[in-house]
Formats: C-alpha cells, structure tokens, sequence
C-alpha cells in the first residue's frame, strides 16, 4: 500500500456521531485536492462480492479468441465490447491489456431521433454465449457501485462546503456509468505501458485490484504505487469535479505499468459521470476555497467540455480509433486533422 494515499471508510460518513461525519467530510476534502486518490473502506462490498468480479474477468479472458471476438468492440457504436492488446490508445500510444466494456444496458436511440452526436453512445451491451451469468453479476456489481458512488458525490459537496445535493441535477435522471474488466499481461519490457498517464473524465472512478501491484498515482512529480489493499476500493477524481469546482479539486495523472513477465494482473474499473444530456455548472465556493481555486486544466488540444456527452464521446473517439473509423468516420476526419 502506498503511504501517499489515505485511507477513508465511509462508514464514518454514515456515522450518526456528527463529529466522525464531519471528521471523514474534512479527510475527504483534503484527500480530493491534495492527492486526487483514496483507498475507501466500509462500503458494503463483501470480500466475496469482489473476489467474484475478478473471478469473472479471469474466465472471461480465458476464452478461447473466436468466443471474445465475437464481441469485440468494433463491432458496436456504443463503445461496448471487447479490445485485445495494442487496440486502446491513451496519450498517443497503444495499451499492453486486454478489456471488456460495458455501460447502462439501453435500446439504441433509433438514427431517425437522434439529434446529438452523443446519442449514438446510448445503446446495448455486447455478451458472450458461453458466460451466460456474466450479464446479471456485471449490471448488478454497476448498481452497487453507482449507490457508493452517489453517497460520495454528496460527501465531496458537504467537503466543498455545498449542499449534499448540489450536483443531483447533473445526476438525477440517472449518471453516465461504465465498467470494464481488465487483464494485463506480463511485459519482459520493463516499463511497458499497461495504460499510459491520464486522467479520467467523470465524477469518480472506482478499482478494484488484485493482489498484484501496477497501478501508479502522480503526486508532486513522482510517481506512486497504489498497492492492492484487501477489501479496499481504490477511488479516483475526474475531470467533472475539477470542472465543477473550477480547479480546486483536481483530477489526478495516473497509469499502469504492465506486470513483469509470468504474472498476470487482473482489475475492474468503474467510471460514474454525470447524466449524458447534463452541462456541468460551477459551485459557488466559499471566499476561502474560491481563492484557491483557479480554474481546471486543460490540454489545449484536448479541452474539457462541460456538456457531458459531447466530453465523454470525445474521450471515446480518442481511445479506439478503430470504432470511430467504422462508425464515425467524419470524427475520426477531425481529430486527424
């Protein structure tokens, strides 16, 4: 475990004891500006629920390569499916994993109503024939999810000195979520790129890992491990609540380096987002947190847009240049250009 990155459980912020409530709203506050990631405990995940995740995603990846094509990715404008190795891109270069992803399962808006370019995202889940339980465990561990990740989004308003419910607005219809199981193979290249640095475009992000290391946060221009703690989730901050609070929370630049050869490392991540027709608004911070606050980076040649859908297709685009050739062509003209 890495000693940068603290440990909160949020039982305390359930905790009918004002002073424990309290006391985890300030270690969140400050563990969300100053880090950027926490271990989080007490959140109702048992140990069996979790170990069945990662049980799921090693037999999934077990299959046989004709079973996982069969929903690759490139198959749906949904973004939803399968990717082997060398197929994601982030920060210009190809990832060392393979993955599977899904989001809510949703009928596809129909090409004659669609009006918003990030309508096409709205859509079905690709499932493999031979995990027929893989469906029900994967929508369901979503939903547990979502509910930890709700009960955190109101605990960072209170730690922004806003009403726990400032940002249901963005959420109430129900947030943008998105789950994928992932295998990182051994590398004998020392360093290879599992993910490269980045920074994940929603409210929060949930892991969870293995008993093998890999995971790395950026802190002060060093990098970290963000050992497996057992039990524990590891919970990042996106790009959304930087935009909200107007850069005084940060989303922070983390990665993965591959394992080394003849081990194998498994993960699940979570991303929970705003609803995808929201605009994300900026807090009225208190004088003594605005001053603090100036303004979210940015990559210019990347920005971040506060209308969700238009921010999350974006990031999509850039990640899988073979779904966007096939399905988004025009797209994939722009950001070439």
């Amino acid at each position: 475990m890495s000693s940068s990155v603290p440990v909160l459980s949020l039982v305390d912020y359930q905790s009918t004891d004002n002073e424990t409530r309290l006391s985890f709203i300030r270690q969140l506050g400050a563990a969300a500006r100053d880090v950027g990631f926490f271990y989080l405990e007490g959140h109702d995940l048992s140990q069996a629920e979790q170990d069945d995740i990662i049980s799921l995603s090693k037999s999934f990846f077990a299959l046989n390569a004709k079973e996982k094509r069969q929903v690759k990715m490139a198959n749906s404008p949904h973004f939803r499916g399968y990717n082997q190795t060398h197929t994601e891109v982030t920060a210009g270069a190809l990832d060392f994993r393979e993955q599977f992803d899904i989001m809510d399962e949703l009928p596809a808006v129909h090409s004659q109503l669609v009006t918003q370019e990030w309508q096409k995202l709205i859509g079905p889940n690709q499932w493999p024939d031979a995990m027929p339980r893989m469906r029900s465990t994967l929508l369901t561990w979503q939903d547990r999810l979502t509910k930890v990740g709700l009960t955190l989004l109101s605990a960072l308003c209170e730690a922004l000195e806003q009403p726990a419910d400032a940002l249901q607005p963005t959420v109430q219809n129900g947030p943008y979520r998105h789950t994928k199981l992932i295998k990182y193979p051994g590398s004998e290249s020392a360093g290879n790129q599992g993910v490269g640095a980045h920074k994940d475009p929603g409210y929060l992000t949930f892991v969870l890992q293995d008993e093998h290391s890999g995971l790395e946060v950026e802190i002060d221009n060093e990098w970290h491990s963000v050992s497996p703690r057992k039990g524990a989730l590891v919970v990042n901050i996106g790009e959304l609540l930087e935009l909200a609070s107007d850069g005084y929370l940060k989303a922070t630049n983390h990665r993965v380096v591959s394992p080394p050869a003849g081990v194998t490392r498994y993960s699940s991540a979570f991303f929970m987002a705003a609803q995808l027709d929201a605009d994300i608004p900026v807090l009225p911070l208190p004088d003594h947190l605005k001053r603090l606050a100036h303004g979210p980076s940015s990559d210019p040649n990347n920005p971040l847009l506060r209308k969700v859908g238009e921010n999350v297709l974006k990031g999509r685009k850039r990640s899988h240049p073979d779904v966007t050739e096939k399905f988004y062509k025009e797209a994939l003209q722009q950001l070439s250009a």
